[in-house]
Protein backbone atom coordinates (compact mmCIF):
# COMPACT_ATOMS: atom_id res chain seq x y z
CA UNK A 1 0.00 0.00 0.00
CA UNK A 2 1.32 3.39 -0.80
CA UNK A 3 -0.24 6.47 0.60
CA UNK A 4 1.39 9.74 -0.21
CA UNK A 5 -0.41 12.08 2.39
CA UNK A 6 -0.52 11.51 6.00
CA UNK A 7 -3.27 10.14 7.69
CA UNK A 8 -3.84 13.03 9.84
CA UNK A 9 -7.68 14.43 10.36
CA UNK A 10 -8.53 17.22 8.80
CA UNK A 11 -10.26 18.84 11.19
CA UNK A 12 -10.00 22.64 12.85
CA UNK A 13 -12.46 24.64 14.57
CA UNK A 14 -12.96 27.25 17.67
CA UNK A 15 -15.48 25.73 19.56
CA UNK A 16 -14.41 25.71 22.85
CA UNK A 17 -12.14 27.83 25.14
CA UNK A 18 -10.51 24.92 27.55
CA UNK A 19 -7.19 23.92 26.64
CA UNK A 20 -6.84 20.08 26.64
CA UNK A 21 -4.34 17.13 24.56
CA UNK A 22 -6.58 15.17 22.06
CA UNK A 23 -5.99 11.62 20.83
CA UNK A 24 -7.79 10.84 17.45
CA UNK A 25 -8.39 8.07 15.78
CA UNK A 26 -9.03 7.29 12.22
CA UNK A 27 -9.22 5.57 8.83
CA UNK A 28 -7.29 6.81 5.46
CA UNK A 29 -7.67 5.83 2.16
CA UNK A 30 -7.56 6.71 -1.03
CA UNK A 31 -7.43 5.69 -4.93
CA UNK A 32 -5.04 7.08 -8.06
CA UNK A 33 -1.58 8.15 -8.89
CA UNK A 34 0.11 4.70 -6.66
CA UNK A 35 -2.63 5.45 -4.19
CA UNK A 36 -4.75 2.47 -2.95
CA UNK A 37 -6.96 0.55 -0.19
CA UNK A 38 -7.31 1.78 3.43
CA UNK A 39 -5.07 2.48 6.63
CA UNK A 40 -6.00 2.97 10.35
CA UNK A 41 -4.03 5.16 12.10
CA UNK A 42 -4.05 7.71 15.04
CA UNK A 43 -3.44 11.48 15.56
CA UNK A 44 -2.51 12.89 18.61
CA UNK A 45 -2.09 17.27 19.44
CA UNK A 46 -0.60 19.02 22.60
CA UNK A 47 -0.42 22.42 22.00
CA UNK A 48 1.70 23.54 18.84
CA UNK A 49 2.87 19.96 18.68
CA UNK A 50 1.13 16.61 16.56
CA UNK A 51 1.91 13.63 15.52
CA UNK A 52 0.29 11.27 13.44
CA UNK A 53 1.12 7.29 13.36
CA UNK A 54 -0.39 5.66 9.99
CA UNK A 55 0.05 1.65 9.82
CA UNK A 56 1.13 0.69 6.25
CA UNK A 57 1.01 -2.57 5.53
CA UNK A 58 3.92 -4.42 8.18
CA UNK A 59 5.03 -0.73 9.56
CA UNK A 60 3.53 2.20 10.97
CA UNK A 61 4.69 5.43 9.79
CA UNK A 62 5.08 7.97 12.10
CA UNK A 63 5.40 12.37 11.43
CA UNK A 64 5.32 14.51 14.01
CA UNK A 65 5.04 18.45 13.72
CA UNK A 66 6.92 20.66 16.09
CA UNK A 67 5.45 24.27 14.96
CA UNK A 68 7.40 26.40 18.12
CA UNK A 69 10.70 24.34 16.55
CA UNK A 70 10.09 24.44 12.77
CA UNK A 71 10.79 20.75 12.68
CA UNK A 72 8.77 17.81 11.25
CA UNK A 73 10.30 14.59 11.99
CA UNK A 74 9.60 10.72 9.76
CA UNK A 75 10.08 8.04 10.90
CA UNK A 76 8.86 3.97 10.60
CA UNK A 77 9.07 1.19 13.21
CA UNK A 78 11.22 -0.90 11.48
CA UNK A 79 14.48 1.69 11.73
CA UNK A 80 16.28 3.52 14.21
CA UNK A 81 16.82 6.58 12.45
CA UNK A 82 14.38 9.94 12.26
CA UNK A 83 14.60 11.93 9.17
CA UNK A 84 14.20 16.09 10.17
CA UNK A 85 12.89 18.40 7.85
CA UNK A 86 13.52 22.22 9.25
CA UNK A 87 10.38 23.72 7.91
CA UNK A 88 11.25 27.42 7.79
CA UNK A 89 13.52 26.71 5.51
CA UNK A 90 11.27 23.86 3.16
CA UNK A 91 8.28 26.31 3.42
CA UNK A 92 10.29 28.72 1.72
CA UNK A 93 11.60 26.90 -1.42
CA UNK A 94 8.18 25.37 -1.65
CA UNK A 95 6.61 29.10 -1.99
CA UNK A 96 8.60 29.59 -4.65
CA UNK A 97 6.97 27.20 -6.91
CA UNK A 98 3.82 27.87 -5.50
CA UNK A 99 1.39 31.27 -6.68
CA UNK A 100 -0.10 31.84 -3.25
CA UNK A 101 -2.17 34.97 -4.34
CA UNK A 102 -3.80 32.99 -6.81
CA UNK A 103 -5.08 30.39 -4.72
CA UNK A 104 -9.12 30.24 -4.73
CA UNK A 105 -11.28 28.94 -2.21
CA UNK A 106 -14.75 28.57 -0.90
CA UNK A 107 -16.18 26.12 2.32
CA UNK A 108 -20.29 26.32 2.35
CA UNK A 109 -22.93 24.28 3.59
CA UNK A 110 -24.63 22.41 1.86
CA UNK A 111 -27.48 21.80 4.28
CA UNK A 112 -27.03 17.95 4.32
CA UNK A 113 -26.55 15.91 8.03
CA UNK A 114 -25.17 12.47 8.57
CA UNK A 115 -24.46 10.37 11.71
CA UNK A 116 -20.92 9.56 11.70
CA UNK A 117 -19.36 7.75 15.25
CA UNK A 118 -22.18 8.42 17.13
CA UNK A 119 -22.89 12.09 16.45
CA UNK A 120 -24.73 14.22 14.10
CA UNK A 121 -22.50 16.07 11.47
CA UNK A 122 -23.18 19.21 9.25
CA UNK A 123 -22.23 19.01 5.30
CA UNK A 124 -20.13 21.43 3.41
CA UNK A 125 -18.70 21.37 -0.02
CA UNK A 126 -15.13 22.33 0.06
CA UNK A 127 -13.38 23.77 -2.90
CA UNK A 128 -9.28 24.81 -3.14
CA UNK A 129 -7.51 25.46 -6.28
CA UNK A 130 -3.87 26.51 -6.51
CA UNK A 131 -1.33 27.04 -9.14
CA UNK A 132 2.14 25.76 -9.11
CA UNK A 133 5.10 25.57 -11.77
CA UNK A 134 6.98 22.24 -11.77
CA UNK A 135 10.95 22.70 -10.78
CA UNK A 136 9.91 26.86 -11.30
CA UNK A 137 9.63 26.22 -14.58
CA UNK A 138 6.86 29.11 -15.81
CA UNK A 139 6.45 26.44 -18.66
CA UNK A 140 5.82 23.61 -16.76
CA UNK A 141 2.66 25.16 -15.17
CA UNK A 142 -0.73 23.37 -13.62
CA UNK A 143 -3.55 24.17 -11.48
CA UNK A 144 -4.41 21.79 -8.14
CA UNK A 145 -7.75 21.38 -7.19
CA UNK A 146 -9.35 20.06 -4.19
CA UNK A 147 -12.84 19.83 -4.25
CA UNK A 148 -15.90 17.74 -2.40
CA UNK A 149 -17.67 17.00 1.27
CA UNK A 150 -16.37 17.67 4.53
CA UNK A 151 -18.53 15.88 7.41
CA UNK A 152 -17.99 18.57 10.52
CA UNK A 153 -19.21 17.93 14.28
CA UNK A 154 -19.79 21.53 15.60
CA UNK A 155 -18.96 22.16 19.12
CA UNK A 156 -17.11 18.71 19.36
CA UNK A 157 -14.85 18.27 22.73
CA UNK A 158 -11.31 18.97 21.29
CA UNK A 159 -12.15 21.54 18.54
CA UNK A 160 -10.43 24.12 19.97
CA UNK A 161 -7.06 22.53 20.51
CA UNK A 162 -7.17 21.03 16.97
CA UNK A 163 -7.56 25.34 15.48
CA UNK A 164 -5.12 26.54 17.78
CA UNK A 165 -2.74 23.88 16.22
CA UNK A 166 -3.37 24.26 12.63
CA UNK A 167 -3.76 28.02 12.31
CA UNK A 168 -0.50 28.11 14.43
CA UNK A 169 1.48 25.80 11.95
CA UNK A 170 -0.40 27.25 8.60
CA UNK A 171 1.02 30.61 9.94
CA UNK A 172 4.46 29.09 10.30
CA UNK A 173 4.36 27.66 6.44
CA UNK A 174 2.98 23.90 7.18
CA UNK A 175 2.21 21.22 5.29
CA UNK A 176 0.82 18.30 6.23
CA UNK A 177 2.61 15.56 3.93
CA UNK A 178 5.65 13.80 3.09
CA UNK A 179 8.20 16.62 2.28
CA UNK A 180 9.71 14.41 -0.31
CA UNK A 181 6.06 14.12 -2.12
CA UNK A 182 5.28 17.82 -1.01
CA UNK A 183 8.37 18.47 -3.25
CA UNK A 184 6.69 16.65 -6.31
CA UNK A 185 3.34 17.69 -6.02
CA UNK A 186 3.61 21.61 -4.44
CA UNK A 187 0.57 22.77 -5.32
CA UNK A 188 -1.50 20.08 -4.07
CA UNK A 189 0.37 20.32 -0.29
CA UNK A 190 -0.02 24.26 -0.52
CA UNK A 191 -3.95 23.64 -1.64
CA UNK A 192 -4.12 21.29 1.28
CA UNK A 193 -3.19 23.69 3.32
CA UNK A 194 -5.27 26.51 2.57
CA UNK A 195 -8.20 24.42 2.94
CA UNK A 196 -7.11 24.31 6.75
CA UNK A 197 -6.98 27.68 6.99
CA UNK A 198 -10.55 28.02 5.28
CA UNK A 199 -11.91 25.60 8.06
CA UNK A 200 -10.72 27.08 10.81
CA UNK A 201 -13.58 29.32 11.32
CA UNK A 202 -16.51 26.65 11.07
CA UNK A 203 -16.04 25.54 14.66
CA UNK A 204 -16.08 21.72 15.11
CA UNK A 205 -13.83 18.75 13.91
CA UNK A 206 -14.79 16.97 10.45
CA UNK A 207 -15.55 13.45 11.13
CA UNK A 208 -15.54 12.40 7.35
CA UNK A 209 -14.04 14.18 4.18
CA UNK A 210 -14.01 12.78 0.78
CA UNK A 211 -11.92 15.19 -1.37
CA UNK A 212 -10.59 14.93 -5.02
CA UNK A 213 -7.54 16.14 -6.43
CA UNK A 214 -7.66 17.39 -9.82
CA UNK A 215 -4.61 18.61 -12.21
CA UNK A 216 -4.61 20.62 -15.23
CA UNK A 217 -2.73 22.45 -17.20
CA UNK A 218 -1.70 24.20 -20.40
CA UNK A 219 1.37 23.36 -22.95
CA UNK A 220 3.69 20.44 -22.46
CA UNK A 221 1.80 19.61 -18.72
CA UNK A 222 -1.48 19.25 -20.67
CA UNK A 223 -1.02 15.77 -22.39
CA UNK A 224 0.51 14.27 -18.95
CA UNK A 225 -1.64 15.68 -16.89
CA UNK A 226 -4.81 14.29 -19.14
CA UNK A 227 -3.04 10.43 -18.33
CA UNK A 228 -3.31 11.26 -14.84
CA UNK A 229 -6.77 11.61 -14.04
CA UNK A 230 -8.11 12.65 -10.59
CA UNK A 231 -7.00 11.30 -7.28
CA UNK A 232 -9.86 10.49 -4.69
CA UNK A 233 -8.78 10.99 -0.71
CA UNK A 234 -10.30 9.59 1.94
CA UNK A 235 -10.69 10.02 6.02
CA UNK A 236 -13.31 8.46 8.55
CA UNK A 237 -12.86 9.62 12.23
CA UNK A 238 -13.62 6.19 14.50
CA UNK A 239 -12.98 8.35 18.27
CA UNK A 240 -11.91 11.18 19.51
CA UNK A 241 -10.60 11.70 23.32
CA UNK A 242 -9.73 14.54 25.19
CA UNK A 243 -6.79 13.11 28.14
CA UNK A 244 -3.16 14.33 28.95
CA UNK A 245 -0.74 13.19 26.88
CA UNK A 246 2.81 12.26 27.24
CA UNK A 247 6.00 15.31 26.32
CA UNK A 248 7.86 12.16 24.79
CA UNK A 249 5.20 11.14 22.40
CA UNK A 250 6.25 14.30 20.14
CA UNK A 251 10.14 13.46 20.06
CA UNK A 252 11.95 10.52 18.17
CA UNK A 253 12.51 7.82 20.73
CA UNK A 254 15.49 7.92 22.74
CA UNK A 255 18.61 6.92 20.90
CA UNK A 256 17.56 7.38 17.37
CA UNK A 257 20.09 8.61 14.31
CA UNK A 258 18.45 11.88 13.23
CA UNK A 259 19.19 12.63 9.52
CA UNK A 260 18.99 16.43 8.42
CA UNK A 261 17.17 16.46 5.03
CA UNK A 262 16.72 19.61 2.86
Amino acid sequence: MKLIFVGAVLGLGLALSAHGDVTLKQTTGGKGMGISGNASGVTYIKGNKMRSDVVMGDKTQTMIFDVDAQKLYMFDSRKKQADVWDMATFGAELSKAVDVSGAKASLKSNGQTKQIAGHSTAGYDMEVSMQSAIGGSKDMTMTVTLSGPIWIVKNAPGSADYARFYKAAVEKGFIFSDPRGAKAQPGQAKAMAEMYRQMADIGGIPYATNLQVKMSGSGPMAGLLSKIGSVTMTTTVDSVEVAPLADNLFTPPAGYKLNQKK
